[in-house]
């Protein structure tokens, strides 16, 4: 059963196009190709990637979050309470108003001191500022290393000027060293972004991001195993181009340079937006839907291919909307913000009495009268 089930998995009519078969591309005359052996490696090369991360966020972002002055903020905890913790951790961590009167009368407690633990217990785990750095920082090195290997892989080839060549003898193309390592780091750093996702800052599009990783490793994959390598190179170069830019953006964030912030996420949100929404799906995609359908039929790897490309292509309009509503705030003066992260909460009860005492309360402090910001 199983070498049936194999079998079928490697039926060239699923991978090639017709009249092709995998005797085609086998290594000769000089001449290597893709074979989807060579992704045996990416597994452990993703592990390594992840203790390359741990070294990186011990001793190089966590002595340059200090000296960008990345300060945590003060949080209160929440008062051992066995009745409430248990609810907390089996229920819900957002009791509604008939659970919190329930659990004022189980616990001893008043409604209002309730409703303050559960702030303060989500509060608790909440990830640090210095977490979210450490985490921006090794992305942002990651994304700018990639990104300029990616165009030293790509930038002197013919098909960088003209996509035409990206199929010109498609799929009788050899494969450069070059490209066999950007590809086998990409997919080992997209593994190892999924094996770390359960650990990482959760933000608001936590599926969305577990969609976008999985469609990423599956059409690295599939391009590897189809010998769509040239369309390859292009796509992960072109996504690189601004992600980067996102994770700079969030490190000057967390380290307060707000102009800094703002200018950056302005830069990016024109390359973003440029390179996904207008090249990705007006020349790249293009490329892979047209100009193939000149040397050779239609087939179910076609199909698979431009499928996985819709996909990644409706997550960028879903980002883009968030960008733009990010960009809306920038326009008109507010605090630009990631529209993705969970917003800290504050005991408002607790403000209000200080409020009446000492004047209004920003995050549990006095408000003083200085709008200064610090910049660069």
């Amino acid at each position: 059963m199983f070498q049936t089930l194999y079998s079928y998995f490697w039926w060239e009519r699923l991978w090639l196009p017709a009249n092709l078969t995998w005797a085609d591309l086998e290594d000769r005359d000089g001449r290597v190709y893709a074979k989807a052996s060579d992704l045996y490696i990416t597994l452990p090369l993703a592990f390594l990637f992840l203790i390359v991360r741990h070294l990186f966020e011990t001793y190089v972002a966590t002595p340059l979050a200090g000296l960008l002055n990345v300060k945590e903020k003060i949080r209160l905890k929440a008062t051992p309470n066995a009745v409430l913790e248990k609810f907390y951790a089996s229920t819900s961590k957002h009791p509604k108003q008939a659970d919190v009167e329930l659990l004022s009368k189980r616990s001893g407690c008043s409604v209002r001191q309730v409703e303050r633990w559960f702030r303060r217990r989500r509060n608790q785990d909440r990830p640090s500022l210095l977490k979210k750095f450490r985490e921006a920082s090794w992305r942002f090195t990651f994304y700018l290393i990639a990104f300029i290997a990616g165009m030293a892989v790509i930038v002197d080839k013919p098909w960088f000027y003209d996509l035409r060549e990206v199929w010109k003898g498609y799929p009788i193309q050899s494969m450069l060293p070059s490209q066999y390592w950007y590809y086998m780091i990409e997919l080992s750093f997209y593994w190892s972004l999924l094996f770390s996702i359960a650990s990482d800052v959760k933000r608001k599009d936590f599926k969305e991001q577990i969609i976008h990783h999985v469609a990423t490793i599956i059409l690295i994959s599939f391009s590897w195993f189809a010998n769509y390598i040239r369309a390859g190179t292009l796509i992960m170069a072109l996504h690189d181009s601004s992600d980067y830019l996102l994770e700079s953006a969030k490190m000057f964030n967390y380290a307060g340079w707000r102009n800094t912030c703002n200018n950056i996420f302005i830069v990016f949100a024109a390359v973003f937006i440029i390179t996904r929404l207008v090249i990705l799906p007006f020349w790249i995609m293009h490329c892979t839907v047209v100009y193939p359908l000149d040397l050779y039929p239609a087939f179910f790897g076609y199909y698979f291919f431009n499928f996985m490309m819709v996909v990644l292509q409706s997550l960028h309009i879903f980002w883009a909307y968030l960008i733009i509503r990010m960009a809306q705030k920038f326009i008109t003066g507010k605090v630009v913000e990631d529209e993705r992260s969970d917003r800290e909460e504050t005991d408002n009860s607790e403000e209000e009495e200080e409020a009446a005492k000492n004047g209004p309360l920003s995050n549990g402090h006095p408000v003083l009268n200085n709008n200064h910001r610090k910049t660069d």
